[in-house]
């Protein structure tokens, strides 16, 4: 499809584009390739890249920039990855340790969006599907703070707002028939149980089951607890949006309901490595401007999401690769027992 030649020509022209961002133009070619040819000759060579829909020309300019599907075959398979710099290691391995889950997967975002300028993104592990057990605590007259023990050990906790004060031994009570009844349901299956049940449980205990079966059933349904994104407003300094308020809404629009985000990340859970989305080139990608790169990450071996930079079209590929690549396994490592 491509010869040598060709595929020299569009190495160059999509760094030199990703470095400038101005249409490459055939002296700018001729400067920064290693291939011995003249301007005009070059000049036949993007004519054959565009035919093949590789490069396109801006009405402003005789120069060229990169197709969504040029991108595709330079980070396929003309990309030539940078290692991480020394500095970039030890920023990330000194921060991702082993520590509490959200505080591990928040801060794997900053590193991201701070290393690359643009969004980080992490996805956290699913909530469970069941759990093992409950426990309430009294916080102050109405407010109880409700423990949600998972199948794994994992501990998960939402405050409840009551219609009345509970004392311990009430919320004893209320926390030993829930396990005995649910134990290792799902909130949802708990939920159409307790209609059934809810008859012979005192009125002043029902009500704190039925908020019990509310909070679990929100809490294992809500995307927006689901994925941790720092930097959005790195994006607003990206040259090639600033300008462009319609593009800026759609943006953040993306960011705001979180669905597009969430199946374009989960997506990647079946393959190993890092991933890259390129809008134009992939449906899942809900911007043509936008990529996504992306890796999963595992605990004990099982893979439980996604981490992952968000930036324009235009970016350092090369050595933003690596910096997901090394955040995904830091994550795993910090979120895993260490004998496993």
């Amino acid at each position: 499809m491509i010869d040598e030649r060709g595929r020299s020509i569009l190495k160059t022209l999509v760094e030199r584009y990703i470095a400038e961002g101005n249409p490459v133009g055939s002296r700018v070619l001729s400067k920064y390739s290693s291939l011995d040819l003249s301007p005009a000759s070059i000049r036949n060579v993007m004519a054959d890249l565009e035919e093949l829909q590789l490069v396109v020309s801006p009405h402003t300019s005789a120069g060229r920039v990169p197709t969504p599907r040029g991108y595709r075959m330079f980070v396929d398979s003309l990309l030539t990855v940078k290692p991480l710099s020394e500095s970039e290691s030890s920023i990330l391995s000194d921060n991702l340790q082993q520590d509490d889950p959200l505080r591990v997967i928040s801060r794997a975002a900053r590193l991201l969006s701070s290393l690359s300028s643009f969004a980080g993104v992490v996805t956290a592990p699913k909530k469970a599907a069941s759990f093992r057990q409950v426990e309430f605590m009294s916080l102050s007259a109405r407010r109880v703070l409700l423990i949600i023990v998972t199948p794994t050990g994992d501990v998960q906790n939402r405050v409840l707002y009551t219609r009345k004060a509970y004392n311990q031994s009430e919320l004893v009570e209320a926390a030993n028939f829930f396990n005995q009844n649910f134990s290792g349901m799902s909130f949802l299956q708990a939920s159409r149980k307790l209609t059934d049940e809810l008859k012979k449980i005192r009125e002043d205990i029902s009500h704190l089951m039925q908020a019990t079966v509310n909070a679990g059933s929100e809490s294992a349904q809500n995307p927006n607890d689901s994925v941790v994104v720092a930097g959005e407003r790195n994006l607003l300094d990206v040259a090639d949006w600033a300008t462009d308020m319609q593009r800026l809404k759609r943006l953040f629009g993306v960011f705001e309901q979180r669905t597009e985000l969430l199946h374009l990340l989960d997506s990647s859970h079946t393959a190993a490595g890092v991933q890259i989305f390129i809008g134009g080139d992939s449906s899942l990608v809900p911007m043509e401007e936008m990529s996504v790169i992306s890796s999963t990450y595992a605990v004990n071996g099982e893979v439980v999401g996604t981490v992952g930079v968000i930036g324009p079209t235009r970016m350092a590929y090369e050595r933003l690769i690596p910096i997901v690549d090394i955040t995904s396994r830091l994550v795993s490592s910090a979120l895993s027992d260490p004998d496993s």
